[in-house]
């Protein structure tokens, strides 16, 4: 039994009827269909396929429930000892606490209240009964409420769904007049007062609640409201769908700020409800598809330190924009019903999450980064920087993830089951859960799932009822699986079909078991400098990395250690990879152990990988000594012997490796003629030292987003004797840009290379020098170089003698002599201002 296809998009549930297959008929289900157990959207509202349950109906069980609990005995319970402004003068309890008006402790408590009801922990709900009693208590008669020292819509955003939740939970009639006296008071406000920065790039977590009341008032003001909203946000619709972060904001930063990136994913999906639109419908997929060439580490995050940051090795991923993006794909899931969002909520879920978190959820990093080899407190390189950015600790980073954190968990536990249109249930993101719900006609169901994924490969579903009952229960077969099984009872179903929703329509009695078998094949992906990344099924594996912690600042509460720590490497990590990239699975050896309680607690992780690799002696840390070098470029050759490594989860670890280089035969590199047209959404072969780069219609932005010195490398080329041409387009004032020649082992920095550039400045001037790894200039010339004006700029290099020219090909702008460098690859670099654009780059051989 299944559902077929869909031509609108493979594993969707929108935009038709859907014709249900089952073994004794055909069912027609119609899109207009309600869920007669759980409030469904209200016309004029679109009805969505899935429908959330109440706050507590999914409970944790197994290793998921681990991490619940770590995190009551951790950082969530035990934040308002640890931080300020979560204390009895927190201005969201009446105080005024410093810095604690503003988005702290909403962001706290939507994570506390769903670790109380899904832990169902009385404790942890009494703490949570405070701040929702201060906030219903602090309504104003015009409708506002929340401290009356920030005026801000934003921080009342997380805390409007934190009473959904409540609500849900609780059922407290308090709740709704609340809301609607709110956006009562938001409907009259916000023409005088409309929305700006984080608000307008997060208002669909607005809307969000706004649909959310009227579906149970029926209030017909609060779809006007969604109008005026929508007309006050920024168009994540159009942005998304044209990938303009880079190229339609040059020097805006907020809607290539990650953490509004992840909010924004569900910019389309919340307001599709309302609009109709397909474009807003479309748009949460092809704009993960359009940020995945220029922005995507392979745990599914959008790179962001803070801005998008590319997909180099060592630029990071923000906590915050990790819990963000997971709770937008989870209601995006029940807007859409597709089955790839699921897929990147897991992927994201099993190894960014826990990725960031100490084992024992004592310590969280700000940013986490794809090859962090040591967690060395000092600058970054990043464009939001902080010495303890990748520390874990109680306060790394700016005050932010530290608070937001919570909800992580928590979320994914209460969306991983949702009722569906036609009185049944779907699982749609897996883990040992039991879900408590109503199906078909009110009956009362429950449905245990048992298993250790992702770290085994079959998930059981036992049902319970009180008497025989006929509903649909759904799975969500992921697209990584091409031979996904399920059985009913022993029997094998057919037509189970990779990237989509699997419907079984039955008489379901207590006792009947559903099996899903999830074989999991080693997949490689292909990351900076032709390194590659490992993963099977949804879990990325890193390098096993001995951990040596080093405390640096302590900090005890109740006696208990919420330190800050350096992490160094105990082992080698500079391996480069004897793999059969066209069939990795011939190359690994899987291993496999007793699961543990936590399966991420590096000594006990339950999956290994064992390959065969040997040690790049040249390769190590970048030039500031925090960060490896990027992987160097593959294939290369390595005479280190051959020793046998072992890969682990990338969510057991804190330090790691994960984008490895591979031995074997160098390819040969360009030497003759290079060209890049630039094409949209076509993969980025450049590698990028600081900023955001992408190319769009024949076109390539660099956005510095405040770092000087950015650049971009064509690793791949290797001229002497040479031709450069480009077009270059400076945005700015006080602005430099410009073209690198005959370059070796950049890296992160201002001057972080050996070779040669020539840069315009639009201070007036053409210069010419060489950076050793720090700044030399040879010689410049006067110009009038004006902002938003396309120069020609050429250099000519044979032997010592180098010849500039700008626009006017014939006669040079500058000449001179100079035989420190001989050759290199190429690339574009801009120093200071905030957007270049390149064009029209081109380089032959002499």
């Amino acid at each position: 039994m299944k559902y077929q296809n869909n031509p609108f998009k493979k594993g969707t549930f929108q935009l038709q009827n859907l014709l249900l297959i089952v073994m004794f008929g055909i069912f027609i289900i119609p899109l207009t269909a309600q869920n007669s157990n759980y409030i469904s959207n209200k016309e004029p509202l679109i009805s969505t396929p899935f429908i959330a349950l109440p706050l507590g109906a999914v409970q944790s069980k197994g290793w998921l429930e681990t991490q619940l609990k770590l995190q009551k005995e951790g950082l969530t319970g035990n934040s308002e000892m640890i931080y300020s402004e979560l204390g009895s003068n927190s201005a969201w309890l009446g105080g005024n606490a410093p810095d604690s008006n503003w988005e702290r402790p909403p962001y706290y408590v939507k994570g506390l209240i769903g670790l109380a009801y899904t832990l169902n922990d009385n404790e942890l709900k009494a703490k949570t009964q405070k701040w929702i009693d201060w906030t219903l208590n602090s309504q104003q008669k015009d409708g506002n409420f929340g401290p009356t020292t920030n005026s801000d819509w934003w921080p009342r955003m997380p805390m409007l769904t934190v009473l959904t939740d409540y609500y849900e939970a609780t059922n407290d009639e308090r709740v709704i007049p609340f809301l609607t006296n709110y956006f009562q008071y938001q409907f009259k406000t916000l023409d005088k007062q409309p929305l700006f920065e984080w608000a307008k790039t997060r208002a669909a977590d607005n809307v969000e609640v706004v649909i959310w009341l009227y579906n149970r008032t029926g209030n017909a003001f609060l779809l006007g409201l969604i109008d005026k909203i929508k007309g006050q946000t920024y168009n994540f619709t159009e942005i998304f769908s044209n990938n303009t972060f880079i190229s339609g904001f040059t020097n805006d930063f907020l809607p290539k700020h990650s953490v509004n990136v992840a909010q924004a994913y569900k910019y389309g999906p919340v307001f599709y409800q309302k609009t109709k639109d397909v474009k807003d419908a479309a748009v949460f997929l092809k704009g993960s598809s359009n940020l995945k060439p220029y922005h995507t580490q392979i745990t599914g995050m959008n790179s962001g330190s803070e801005m998008l940051s590319g997909n180099a090795s060592i630029q990071g991923v923000e906590l915050c924009a990790t819990v963000e993006r997971m709770f937008s794909n989870e209601i995006a899931t029940r807007i859409l019903g597709e089955a790839a969002i699921g897929d990147e909520l897991e992927k994201i879920a099993f190894n960014q999450l826990p990725g960031t978190l100490s084992d024992d959820i004592h310590q969280h990093q700000y940013y986490s980064v794809p090859n962090q080899v040591q967690s060395k407190k000092g600058g970054n390189q990043f464009a939001q920087d902080y010495d303890n950015g990748i520390l874990p600790g109680p306060y790394s980073g700016f005050p932010c993830c530290r608070f937001n954190l919570h909800m992580g968990w928590p979320k994914y536990v209460q969306y991983s089951w949702m009722a569906t249109s036609d009185n049944g249930l779907v699982a749609t993101a897996y883990a040992p859960t039991v879900v408590k719900a109503k199906v078909a006609n009110g009956e009362d169901i429950i449905i245990t799932e048992e298993t250790n994924y992702p770290f085994e490969e079959q998930i059981r579903f036992t049902v319970a009822t009180k008497s025989e009952v006929i509903f649909p229960f759904k799975l969500r077969i992921p697209a990584w699986c091409p031979k996904p099984v399920v059985k009913v009872n022993g029997v094998i179903q057919k037509g189970v079909f990779s990237g989509s929703y699997y419907s079984i329509l039955r008489k379901w009695k207590k006792g009947d078991l559903v099996v899903l078998d999830l074989p999991m094949e080693i997949k490689v992906s292909n990351w900076v400098n032709n390194s590659v990344g490992i993963e099977r099924g949804p879990l990325v594996y890193s390098l096993k990395m001995d951990e040596n912690w080093k405390q640096i600042n302590k900090h005890t509460f109740d006696g208990k250690d919420f330190s800050e720590y350096e992490v160094f490497p105990a082992n080698a990590w500079n391996y480069g990879l004897i793999i059969d990239v066209e069939n990795p699975n011939k190359s690994f050896e899987v291993v496999k152990s007793a699961m543990p309680e936590n399966p991420f607690e590096l000594v006990k992780t339950p999956i290994h990988l064992k390959i065969k690799a040997k040690k790049i002696q040249f390769w190590g840390l970048d030039a500031n000594g925090i960060h490896a070098s990027e992987p160097p470029l593959s294939p290369l050759l390595s005479n280190e012997p051959e020793e046998e490594i072992t890969l682990v989860p990338f969510g057991a670890e804190r330090i790691r490796l994960t984008y490895f280089p591979v031995i074997g035969k160098p390819k040969a590199k360009i030497t003759s003629v290079f060209k890049d047209e630039f094409i949209t959404n076509e993969t980025n072969n450049w590698v990028n030292f600081g900023g955001s780069w992408q190319q769009q219609n024949g076109k390539y932005y660099a956005h510095s987003t405040g770092i000087k010195g950015v650049k971009s490398i064509a690793t791949t080329t290797d001229f002497s004797d040479l031709i450069f041409d480009a077009t270059v387009t400076i945005l700015d004032d006080n602005a430099q840009a410009g073209i690198l020649f005959r370059i070796n082992n950049a890296s992160d920095g201002a001057d972080i290379y050996q070779g040669y550039y020539v840069g315009l400045n639009t201070n007036g001037q053409i210069v010419l020098g060489k950076s050793d790894n720090s700044w030399t200039q040879i010689k410049s010339a006067d110009a009038v170089i004006k902002k938003t004006t396309p120069y020609h700029l050429k250099v000519v290099a044979k032997g010592s003698a180098i010849k500039i020219y700008v626009d006017d090909m014939n006669i040079p702008k500058l000449e001179t002599t100079d035989t420190t460098f001989q050759s290199g690859s190429i690339g574009l670099r801009g120093f200071g201002g905030e957007t270049i654009i390149f064009e029209n780059v081109s380089v032959k051989k002499i």
